[in-house]
């Protein structure tokens, strides 16, 4: 048995490594970059997991049992974690999977009321794309590929929602994406990447670290009331977080004139962050393994959620 010394440095080894890692992917990914990275994603997912109804989680694990249907042997789904971060995945190949690109964001003005009528214009972001694969889901009569697909996406798309930079915009910047930042001893990268993945990874390593310790900082009693809500309501919340602690949290005045393109994080403000993003991972995974029991729970004659009929004409 390793000592337990050497096992906490072992654990921050560990931590070094993939945060060295994901300084590599900054590097080398395009922007945007992807949503919570793989880190967030997988943590959102397994704290669903960890909270379904044992019939969702039986449907589940068929359903990830055929994943080989996906014909994705690049981009795997054998477990809801591999599933969690296949949408992203998906994006290395090309024109296949080249529709859902606008899938993963809603871009609501940050100086603006809210509203996603202009963003989500025919389905093309993300809370009308988890609307879509929770009916697509809970559709029994569908093939197995469309189902999985539709449970890797909503899985995905419920962290997506949950990173505020995926819900906002300001003058153009792609969610964060245009304004240059520095990340304590970062020099060199954009503010929406400091959210993916940089201050996700920080938050989500600091003790109570990973899926278990972020799911036992929150009251049982609580939870229920943070799975609340409807995906309007989700993503409100999250532009407003945008706009509070995202953008106002390095930016005195978020809708001055003409907006900010360069920020710094320092040591205090990341310290300040790290117990919000947490709870976003947190709620992310609550209100995923409720829209996941919705689908999935119970063997009905009738699906939960039928798809939509369209207008009549006339």
């Amino acid at each position: 048995m390793i000592p337990a010394h050497d096992r906490s440095a072992l654990r921050r080894l560990l931590r070094l490594d993939r945060l060295l890692l994901m300084l590599v992917a900054l590097l080398a990914l395009p922007s945007p970059a992807a949503a919570w990275w793989e880190y967030g994603h997988e943590t959102v997912a397994t704290i669903a997991m960890s909270q379904v109804k044992p019939t969702t989680r039986a449907s589940i694990d068929w359903l990830l049992k055929r994943q080989a249907v996906l014909e994705t042997p690049t981009c795997p789904a054998h477990t809801i974690e591999q599933a969690s971060v296949w949408p992203d995945c998906i994006k290395t190949l090309g024109d296949r999977f080249s529709y859902a690109y606008n899938w993963h964001f809603q871009d609501v003005e940050l100086c603006k009321s809210f509203s996603t009528r202009e963003p989500c214009a025919n389905g093309n972001c993300v809370s009308a794309q988890i609307a879509r694969a929770q009916r697509m889901l809970a559709d029994r009569k569908l093939p197995p590929r469309d189902r999985l697909m539709a449970l890797a996406f909503i899985v995905h798309f419920v962290g997506d929602l949950h990173q505020p930079l995926h819900g906002v915009e300001h003058e153009g910047d792609q969610g964060g994406n245009k304004v240059k930042a520095s990340y304590g001893a970062v020099p060199h990268t954009n503010l929406h990447s400091i959210w993916d993945g940089l201050l996700a990874e920080r938050a989500i390593s600091t003790p109570p670290e990973g899926a278990a310790g972020i799911l036992a900082s929150v009251p049982v009693a609580d939870r229920a009331a943070l799975a609340a809500g409807t995906l309007d309501d989700w993503g409100r919340e999250s532009w407003e977080a945008a706009k509070r602690d995202v953008y106002g949290s390095v930016i005195a005045d978020p809708c001055a004139e003409p907006p900010v393109r360069q920020v710094k994080l320092d040591e205090p403000t990341i310290e300040r962050l790290i117990p919000m993003v947490r709870m976003q991972v947190a709620k992310g995974g609550l209100r995923l393994a409720r829209l996941l029991d919705e689908a999935l729970d119970g063997d009905h004659p009738e699906v939960a959620h039928p798809p939509r009929k369209p207008r009549s004409e006339g």
